[in-house]
């Protein structure tokens, strides 16, 4: 299981039609990394934008994260740090299972936590994935493209 973090000046990379398949032309799909650490948002966007029709969006906190819920719509899925100010990620987790329009939407956890049950509890409360700082965008990107796949069959 894992689970991702990051943080930047909140941004959106457009997603290229290059290797979109069909089933996804024309149409965006978001995902949202929520994360207060520049250096690990750097490395999940790229991670992130490297998938063919994906766009990128970066927010900096939990709270943050549940006004684009609000305000934009759906999200294709949700990479999240669980150390953030004022709302953690847990409270987002619970906040995005809580909700029927999120209970399905992919969550990826990536934190430095270093609390033994931290990797059980972001499952128990219904993350998808769980990853452990430093991390391998490589390997979000392969756990990413994985649940989405497997999202987009429902």
């Amino acid at each position: 299981m894992a689970l991702a973090t990051g943080s930047c000046p909140n941004s959106v990379r457009e997603p290229t039609s290059e290797g979109r398949s069909e089933g996804n032309a024309g149409r965006e799909e978001t995902v949202l990394i929520v994360d207060d650490t520049h250096a690990s948002v750097v490395a999940l966007e790229l991670a992130c934008s490297s998938i063919p029709g994906i766009a990128v969006r970066v927010v900096s906190s939990a709270l943050e994260a549940v006004k684009v819920l609000e305000r934009d719509g759906p999200i294709r899925a949700i990479v999240t740090d669980i150390r953030m100010p004022g709302m953690d990620g847990f409270e987002l987790i619970r906040f995005l299972r809580g909700d029927a329009r999120h209970r399905a939407t992919p969550i990826i956890v990536i934190t430095a936590d270093t609390d033994p049950d931290t990797p059980a509890r972001a499952a128990r409360l219904g993350a998808n994935a769980f990853f452990s700082k430093p991390f391998s965008p490589a390997a979000v990107r392969q756990t990413l493209e994985r649940l989405l796949d497997a999202n987009r069959d429902t």
